[in-house]
């Protein structure tokens, strides 16, 4: 039975959403079957044994899709994945993101069409919940919209259920010119519903029609998702593009309370289910946006993306200047028990570049821009107003990114760049995650790229699985030299306290050469002092509280360094006590 307490916090946040437009007998209808829904699902996973999530420093995520890797057949592609995974990853990852498994008719599994099917090329829930026995599995909720040609839509269109008032409406009196757009594309499209012309609104693309959550039945069929995934063995929840989820004229339609109140309800469906899933937010906005997701009280995503680490280290590795990047992790608040920063410089998206708004200037960001193009990216836009429109994401793997520099044009140090950058990223406060094809440092896709022309297909490689473990057979082979180093990195983080997710971290100051940062365990015996030379010249520090010496837990040479730390560029060394 739920405590009367959770069944009070349920009824709370239904009203903070729903009263000015719902009555009161109506919400407790909801509350009710929503509560009735929780106990009915707790036998379930009690029945299959799910176990609670435990985060540690040996919590690290492999973000991929169900086919990043495939047998020559392309069917049952999870199994290929488990297959690969339990080989050559299960040693260094415990958590697996399958990014949407779900048929879809567009966007690599973001226009979703069916939420409780799994796309039959990848797999099946029986797949998910064999998974799931030894690793948590974190999978996508694609919340803001669905697929123009899915069931929902369809029958919207009919006026029929499951799909009857899913999608937003909204006429002309409805007041759009403070609307945040993360897209180029026409927001609103003008069609005949029942006869009469309105318009739907798209905030993404045009197979993508956004949901209308001012309809407790919208909110009501996520949870059911959600909890049908709970049950399949699913641990972490990704609700994709939330920030864009409520919809008032004239507002900026991001970042509404009503968005905000949705992830503290699901944040209570969570807690109250017997294996306590975490939900991670995924909101590529400007930094202080993007840190309200953990709500003031701590009662909204476990875990949030850390958006604004990728282009600021990038720019710090690419004009060999740590200043922009010293500034933010000084700033950096820090988190508490059950609250992570999710760690990433790279996925299936692009570098998102509102998170770096008020980090670089203009001059500074068409100089990123300059040079990343002249590695192979290509630049994705938003719009601002009817006429304007901003860089909204650089699309290109890590590899091209830190291919050349203005320093080093002939790419000498591209491969130490991109290990330093993986070190730092496993160093810092939060939980690590790399994205499947930055393990074995796969370049741009231009043969994808140039098919689809999706600039996002440059970074959304799928891999052959024999092709694949040859690679890896062959020491010589680029990819067995890049995953080497990365596994050998996430080998030996695993061991230290000191990188438990929400272990302490202070920021160092050694110059704009060298990023530099110190972090405690939670039982404060093991301090890790990280030091990298993001520079293309030979550094020396100078280590000022070195009084009983550090040894480098990076170095086949386990020696005690003293006061005065020589680097190589763009090394990165890890001083343990």
């Amino acid at each position: 039975m739920l405590s009367k307490t959770v069944k009070t916090q349920i009824n709370f946040r239904l009203k903070n959403i729903y009263s000015k437009n719902i009555k009161g007998s109506d919400l407790k209808l909801f509350a009710d079957e929503l509560c009735k829904l929780i106990q009915i699902s707790n036998k379930k996973i009690s029945k299959a044994k799910r176990k609670n999530l435990r985060i540690s420093e040996d919590t690290t995520v492999v973000i991929c899709y169900g086919d990043s890797v495939f047998d020559n057949g392309k069917l049952n592609s999870i199994k290929s994945f488990k297959s690969f995974y339990n080989r050559h990853l299960s040693k260094f990852f415990n958590t697996i993101h399958f990014l949407p498994f779900y048929p879809s008719s567009s966007d690599s599994g973001f226009a979703v069409k069916d939420h409780y099917k799994i796309d039959s090329r990848l797999g099946s829930w029986t797949d998910i919940n064999s998974f799931s026995k030894k690793n948590n599995i974190m999978a996508d909720i694609v919340i803001n919209h669905a697929s123009s040609k899915g069931l929902w839509f369809k029958n919207f269109l009919r006026n029929k259920s499951p799909g009857k008032d899913y999608f937003i409406k909204v006429n002309k009196k409805f007041d759009i010119s403070k609307v945040v757009r993360p897209r180029e594309n026409r927001l609103l499209k003008k069609i005949n519903v029942f006869n009469k012309p309105d318009f739907i609104w798209r905030t993404f693309s045009s197979d993508q029609i956004d949901l209308n959550f001012k309809n407790p039945k919208v909110l009501m069929r996520f949870v059911k998702i959600m909890i049908n995934l709970a049950c399949h063995g699913v641990s972490i929840f990704r609700l994709d593009a939330i920030a864009y989820l409520w919809k008032e004229s004239g507002t900026k339609c991001v970042n509404l309370k009503q968005t905000h109140e949705i992830i503290k309800l699901l944040r209570i469906v969570c807690k109250s289910l017997h294996n306590s899933p975490y939900i991670i937010t995924e909101t590529n906005l400007p930094e202080k946006e993007n840190l309200s997701y953990f709500g003031k009280k701590n009662d909204e995503a476990n875990w949030i993306y850390n958006f604004t680490l990728p282009p600021l280290l990038i720019h710090a590795f690419l004009f060999e200047d740590s200043s922009k990047l010293n500034q933010w992790t000084n700033k950096l608040p820090s988190t508490k028990l059950k609250n992570n920063y999710f760690n990433f410089i790279a996925s299936h998206d692009g570098i998102g570049m509102r998170p770096i708004e008020g980090y670089l200037n203009k001059p500074t960001l068409n100089s990123l821009f300059k040079r990343l193009k002249k590695n192979g990216a290509q630049l994705s836009f938003r719009k601002t107003n009817k006429t304007q429109k901003k860089v909204y994401e650089v699309n290109v793997t890590l590899f091209n990114a830190f291919k050349n520099t203005d320093y080093d044009k002939k790419g000498l140090y591209s491969f130490e760049r991109y290990i330093s950058a993986h070190a730092i990223m496993f160093s810092i406060e939060g939980v690590p995650a790399v994205y499947f094809n930055s393990i074995f440092g796969k370049s741009n896709d231009e043969y994808k790229y140039v098919i689809s022309n999706n600039k996002r297909d440059l970074n959304r490689y799928k891999w052959n699985k024999v092709k694949l473990d040859r690679f890896l057979k062959d020491k010589k082979s680029k990819q067995k030299i890049y995953y080497d180093q990365i596994t050998n990195l996430l080998k030996v983080r695993k061991k230290q306290k000191a990188f438990h997710p929400n272990a302490a971290m202070r920021c160092l100051s050694f110059g704009n050469k060298i990023f530099a940062f110190k972090r405690m365990s939670l039982d404060k015996k093991q301090v890790i002092i990280c030091i990298t030379n993001i520079s293309s010249k030979s550094q020396s520090v100078l280590l000022n509280d070195n009084k009983y010496g550090y040894k480098n837990l990076l170095s086949e040479n386990i020696g005690i360094i003293s006061k005065r730390l020589s680097l190589n560029p763009f090394e990165t060394v890890w001083l343990s006590n």
